[in-house]
């Protein structure tokens, strides 16, 4: 049975959902729907000048079931952080005021799931994210990699589900789509001359995924931070049960913000002569001094290729300024599981690991 629902957005994610819109009317059991799912517009925001705000929904959702897109990092818009999250609130009261039947909130990208955790007298970010969004009426979260497996737990069942995909799967079909295409590469080029390294101890999971997925060895970098400063790294220890030399390296981490950490291992990689190294990262967070330290290793052939997702915006200036950088597409994904939501299907088929020889052997359709 598939349930009525439209699609909008607030200000910071509107493009995005369009693209979603438009992949999603692609699809024989929506096509018909365009006009009642292509609500993105509905959301109008009105900002007082003393920088207050409020959202109002424009036409009727009434008993319908609401996907609503947001993302609070950087933007087409040029919304700073704590106004897109306030706008974000005030969109799921408003849509619960509007008697929409679910709130389905759609965050490709959770800019603080990094404040996951107490380490001393400090607030949870992510806590006090999701706390907020269903103590409002969000009956369901959907997000990209999340910066920890735990994070879901955060969440009351009884009030909210959540499901926290994996963004990963993304860039394992680019790279078997653009790098590898065929299981004679796979076998004569990828398993003996790759391998996949974690950026810290606490990524060895994901640098594992794609290890276990392509059936390449994997590499763990442990680094000492000085925890008496924010985005620092002492020293970085590579532990591989292989020798590093000759291989093609690819670095796994869920986001790259200032690039310190990236940084600093592709410094200390360098020494023990792979054939290339490239980073692989589902949320391009970017922060200055990212860029800069990006273009300083990819200029000087330290860096070959830079692979990232959409979930949050890139501007021109850096794609012009890393020739290198590869932007994969996540909006079909997106439509994808709206589409089995809509239709009461499982997640389980969109949520199951990735296996590199299982993609290549599949049909293709020309």
């Amino acid at each position: 049975m598939q349930n009525t629902f439209a699609i909008v957005a607030t200000r910071t994610m509107q493009e995005y959902a369009e693209k979603v819109v438009q992949k999603l009317i692609r699809f024989p059991s929506f096509s018909e729907q365009a006009e009642t799912i292509s609500r993105v517009d509905t959301l109008k925001v009105s900002v007082f000048a003393d920088g207050e705000l409020e959202v109002y929904v424009d036409s009727s959702l009434r008993g319908q079931d609401v996907y609503l897109f947001a993302n609070a990092a950087r933007n087409m818009a040029g919304i700073p952080v704590e106004e897109a999250k306030i706008e974000l609130y005030h969109a799921v009261d408003a849509l619960k005021r509007s008697q929409a039947e679910r709130i389905i909130v759609f965050e490709p990208y959770v800019s603080c799931s990094r404040s996951d955790r107490t380490t001393r007298r400090n607030s949870v970010g992510l806590w006090i994210h999701f706390k907020i969004l269903s103590s409002l009426g969000t009956n369901h979260i959907i997000t990209y990699q999340l910066h920890s497996d735990k994070s879901k737990s955060m969440v009351d069942p009884t009030i909210c589900a959540i499901d926290d995909v994996p963004g990963l799967t993304l860039l394992k079909k680019q790279l078997c789509d653009t790098y590898i295409q065929t299981i004679d590469q796979l076998y004569s080029v990828v398993k003996p001359h790759w391998a996949f390294c974690s950026v810290d101890a606490g990524g060895e999971k994901l640098a594992r995924s794609f290890a276990n997925a392509f059936g390449a060895p994997l590499v763990v970098a442990h680094k000492q931070r000085d925890y008496s400063k924010v985005n620092t790294v002492e020293s970085i220890n590579i532990l591989s049960a292989e020798p590093i030399k000759g291989k093609t390296l690819w670095i796994v981490d869920d986001m790259v913000d200032t690039g310190g950490s990236v940084y600093s291992l592709i410094k200390t990689l360098v020494t023990l002569e792979p054939a290339e190294i490239n980073l692989l990262a589902v949320h391009a967070v970017f922060s200055p001094p990212a860029i800069d330290r990006l273009c300083e290793l990819s200029s000087k052939g330290l860096l070959k290729h830079i692979m990232v997702t959409d979930t949050v915006f890139c501007p021109e200036c850096f794609i012009d300024d890393l020739p290198n950088l590869e932007i994969v597409p996540s909006t079909e994904f997106s439509a994808n599981i709206i589409a089995t939501i809509a239709e009461d299907k499982s997640l389980g088929k969109l949520l199951k690991p990735f296996n590199a020889e299982e993609y290549l052997r599949r049909p293709r359709l020309l």
